[in-house]
């Protein structure tokens, strides 16, 4: 009977001593309360605990990649749009995480939803989809700030997928195509624009210039020659034909 109540014991302080002893991992720390009190953070490595006395509750310091479910959002010209993202953030301060806020991941998540749709909402569809990394700077600004005092560094957010209606990819689609259309008519006028410019510049010389006239208009008669016609042209110098008319009785 005695050597049973000396097992009994045995296994008691076995128990004890186990409920005492915590082991934290290099990337845990332990929030420690002495009778509901805060009173330090341990770790990592063998933590002992005073039983009943002393509570920890553990907290990880690594980075948490965190999957930012898919939010409905109106933008700035009224496009119903929806668009989900995922959030990088880590516990700097284990204390704060545990003491000033309840279930910090819960809290992150919901907060980086509400700040989604805020941030977003105030943005047209052409930034969403063209300024992206604008909106996770701003996006990840805004988070870090607000989660500072929960002992947490947002470190990066990054939108995923845009996804809108197929109605609006194809109103999108012909906006497109209208714009490229007009692009090519400006294109088009302004190369017409600088050819005009040029002939008259060309006409102002040859104008100026008999001898350029002259020259051209032998070139003229050379691309003349070039082809198969039966036409004989005899070049007479413009000069000449100037003198001409103007010996002509008016």
């Amino acid at each position: 009977m005695t050597l049973i109540i000396y097992l009994i014991v045995a296994a008691l302080l076995v128990l004890l001593a186990l409920s005492m002893i915590r082991v934290l991992r290099e990337y845990e720390r332990g929030v420690v309360f002495t009778l509901g009190r805060f009173t330090g953070v341990k770790g990592p490595g063998l933590i002992v605990l005073i039983p009943v006395v002393q509570q920890m509750v553990r907290v990880d310091l690594r980075t948490v990649v965190m999957d930012i479910p898919t939010q409905d959002i109106i933008s700035r010209d009224n496009v119903s749009v929806k668009v989900n993202a995922v959030l990088y953030f880590r516990v700097m301060d284990a204390d704060r995480a545990v003491i000033q806020v309840e279930r910090y991941m819960d809290a992150t998540s919901q907060l980086a939803q509400t700040t989604l749709r805020s941030v977003l909402g105030k943005h047209d569809l052409d930034e969403m989809l063209s300024e992206r990394d604008k909106l996770n700077a701003d996006l990840q600004e805004i988070l870090d700030r607000q989660t500072e005092d929960w002992g947490i560094k947002v470190a990066t957010v990054e939108i995923k997928h845009v996804d809108i209606d197929e109605s609006m990819v194809r109103a999108i689609a012909r906006q497109a195509e209208a714009e490229r259309n007009r692009r090519a008519r400006i294109i088009n006028a302004e190369g017409e624009q600088q050819a005009a410019e040029k002939l008259v510049e060309a006409a102002h010389t040859l104008a100026s210039t008999p001898e350029a006239m002259q020259l051209r208009y032998l070139s003229t008669l050379y691309d003349i020659a070039g082809d198969k016609s039966s036409t004989i042209v005899f070049p007479v110098p413009i000069d000449v034909l100037r003198r001409v008319f103007e010996r002509q009785p008016g």
